[in-house]
């Protein structure tokens, strides 16, 4: 299944692998368009954290509607951002599954090749919350939204952990990027244990999301203005749910390393070129 709003993406999709040469093209006006979109994305962080959060605060005093609004603002904004993107023709995408995110209790735990990953989920999934690296809640561009969020940040501790739990036990849907950044060029991806942890004490399911992109662009140590030759078109794929209560029977130290084995031997098949697991 493709995105939601689904005619439009679909066709961008369509064309660009039936035409390759049509994603090859236009080189220097994609780099143009993808210098407007950092620029955008930057100054609608500033915006957001200057003249909307700041009413939506004074709107009401309950910290969970505030919560709510925050995750709905930003939900939509990162609809129109990808939306964006993909009318300037920097990338093309499908998305199969979606019509399984966004359950109570559910962990989304997905491969983080590229900067836009998290866009791309937050986007697609409505008032879900999200594990985020610690550095964004002290970037002027990026703190006012992870605050007003209420997002969870990556600090390695036991607290975070707990916290990360609960709010999956309190129904919340929560979204997890166990590598703690974007995958090395070239690499299969490297999962710490905590997302393992986290999904023990709280998750009702673990859905994994596969994100391919081919060709490979906005990696770890990658400048934004060096962009393909050709278009970018992401396939992020829904897999299987995977019920934690199986492991329930081991220690709870032991579960969770059978659990991260779980999760390596799926993504190192659906990323192998060869549908190896890498072992």
């Amino acid at each position: 299944m493709l995105t939601p709003d689904n005619a439009p993406t679909a066709l961008a999709a369509t064309s660009a692998r039936d035409d390759p040469a049509r994603g090859a093209d236009a080189w220097p006006l994609r780099l143009a368009a993808t210098a407007f979109a950092f620029l955008a994305f930057g100054l609608g962080g500033l915006w957001l954290r200057l003249a909307v959060f700041p009413p939506q605060r004074w709107l009401s005093t309950d910290p969970a509607r505030r919560q709510q609004r925050a995750r709905a603002t930003i939900h939509h904004a990162f609809r129109r951002f990808i939306r964006l993107l993909v009318r300037t023709r920097v990338l093309t995408y499908e998305f199969e599954g979606i019509e399984r995110l966004g359950r109570p209790g559910q962990m989304i735990v997905a491969n983080h090749p590229s900067l836009l990953d998290v866009v791309f989920l937050i986007g697609h999934v409505a008032d879900a919350n999200c594990i985020v690296k610690h550095g964004l809640q002290r970037n002027a561009f990026t703190a006012g939204p992870v605050r007003s969020a209420r997002y969870i940040t990556n600090d390695a501790s036991a607290a975070m952990v707990e916290t990360a739990a609960s709010v999956l036990a309190d129904g919340q849907t929560l979204i997890v990027f166990p590598e703690g950044t974007r995958t090395p060029a070239g690499r299969m991806p490297i999962f710490h244990r905590g997302a393992c942890a986290i999904a023990l004490r709280g998750a009702s399911a673990v859905t994994p999301v596969v994100i391919r992109m081919d060709p490979p662009s906005l990696t770890k140590g990658e400048p934004w203005y060096r962009i393909p030759r050709r278009r970018m078109h992401y396939r992020l794929t829904v897999g299987p749910d995977i019920d934690p209560a199986q492991w329930c029977e081991y220690p709870r130290p032991i579960a969770g390393r059978k659990l991260s084995e779980h999760l390596h031997r799926y993504f190192n098949m659906e990323l192998s070129p060869d549908g190896s697991t890498g072992n």
